[in-house]
């Protein structure tokens, strides 16, 4: 064995086991002693990285100035032995988590996939972007106009004034809605969201509920006005409340005729002076029969948010609940302050409050079509042509005088103020 081996270097890095292969055995050379072990050689382990070593992930850099709170690239989980495993996303994942990043950049969806539309959405609202107050607006409308009723078919706003009055806009954004519940928000006559019930993107609402919402003849008559002279507006509506408004009176009850389709009708406690009369009227005007029941079209349970914007609704009325706490802290102060004689005693502001002598001397005036009217139609039609035939027959006997002042009449059915109000559209 006249061999001779380099057991220690000048250098002092650590070289490792040697090896020798001698008549086909495998050897270890000691390296202290300089003998040859005929031993099996037991691997040695070998780290990939020092102790010290650690990784940091870094996506977006351009974005480190703002420091926001975002997903990452990957996705982190546990195994059963507490070891934490990461898996990188899917290339669709990290498109969709990029476009909802950038939403309000979106030039148009129009004639994209509803499927991957109701992803994108999804993952835009799991980021709070409808929540922001210009980029939500924009984002939303690109979806209400490219899918309608998909984002939104049934909208509840019930006692959530603060609601309509922090997001007006994007509540107007929404398109082809079929039912509407604005019940106890005092909007008032005049407030912009009930003109905005009149226009072309709401003419498909079927359900409409404005129970105590401190309406009158005003504005019955500014909301039936385009149903009345241009045949548009709130034509389908079959289901309406409009209980609770005391300044609605038998007036206002004559603008609803208008509205051909009207199968369900609720004005309990309104300020009806000639009840028997308006019930009378609304049978034979448009085939309202009273109900001595109540109906369960008005006891509001079936009314809720359903589309996509569901919890975009959700997320508005927290933020506007935050609103609420933060006022009845300050309320709270102002309350202490006025204990001690620090501050002088401001009235409250007056709100739209319900008479509840005329809620319990009024009864229910809830009205519904009966269906078994409906058999007998072919017959009125019938009734009314021959009384057509009789007037025309009497007509003939009129003076030319008479003949005109009829005339004149047929064509001032509209007032002033509906030529002012239907310049308006």
């Amino acid at each position: 064995r006249g061999m001779s081996y380099c057991l220690k270097s000048e250098s002092l890095l650590d070289t490792g086991p040697i090896y020798v292969r001698e008549n086909g055995h495998l050897y270890m050379v000691d390296q202290d002693s300089g003998t040859v072990n005929n031993a099996i050689p037991k691997p040695k382990r070998f780290r990939l990285f020092s102790k010290g070593f650690s990784v940091e992930l870094c996506m977006n850099r351009e974005d480190d100035s703002a420091r926001k709170e975002r997903t990452d690239h990957f996705i982190f989980t546990y195994t059963k032995e507490g070891n934490l495993r990461y898996s990188a996303k899917s290339l669709f994942g990290l498109v969709l988590d990029y476009i909802s990043d950038n939403v309000d950049h979106i030039d148009s969806l129009i004639g994209f996939p509803e499927q991957i539309a109701e992803k994108l959405f999804s993952a835009a609202e799991a980021r709070q972007k409808f929540t922001e107050p210009v980029i939500g607006l924009r984002a939303l409308q690109k979806f209400t106009e490219a899918y309608g009723s998909l984002v939104l078919c049934s909208l509840c706003l019930q006692n959530r004034y603060l609601v309509i009055s922090e997001k007006l806009e994007e509540i107007k954004s929404f398109r082809e809605l079929t039912c509407l519940d604005l019940s106890c928000c005092k909007l008032g006559d005049n407030h912009e969201l009930l003109e905005h019930i009149t226009k072309e993107a709401l003419s498909s609402v079927t359900r409409l509920l404005l129970k105590d919402n401190c309406l009158s003849d005003a504005g019955l008559r500014r909301m039936t006005a385009p149903v009345r002279v241009m045949k548009r507006g709130l034509e389908n509506l079959s289901v309406l409340d409009l209980s609770c408004n005391p300044e609605i009176t038998d007036i206002g009850i004559g603008y609803l005729f208008s509205f051909k389709k009207l199968s369900y009708l609720d004005i309990s406690e309104t300020g009806l002076k000639n009840v028997k009369a308006v019930i009378q009227r609304l049978q034979t005007q448009i085939s309202l029969v009273h109900s001595k029941v109540p109906l369960k079209e008005f006891d509001h349970s079936n009314c809720k948010t359903e589309g996509w914007a569901e919890q975009t609704v959700l997320q508005w009325e927290q933020l506007a609940m935050k609103t609420i706490q933060i006022k009845e802290t300050l309320k709270s102060r102002t309350t202490t302050q006025h204990f001690y004689g620090k501050r002088r005693r401001i009235e409250e502001p007056v709100t739209c409050t319900l008479v509840q002598t005329k809620a319990k001397a009024s009864e229910n005036l809830q009205f519904y079509k009966d269906k078994v009217q409906n058999c007998h139609f072919p017959l009125l039609k019938k009734e009314a042509a021959t009384s057509h035939q009789f007037k025309k027959i009497k007509g003939k006997g009129l003076t030319e005088q008479e003949r005109d002042r009829t005339s004149k009449q047929k064509h001032t059915c509209l007032t002033v103020e509906d030529w002012d109000l239907l310049n308006t559209y």
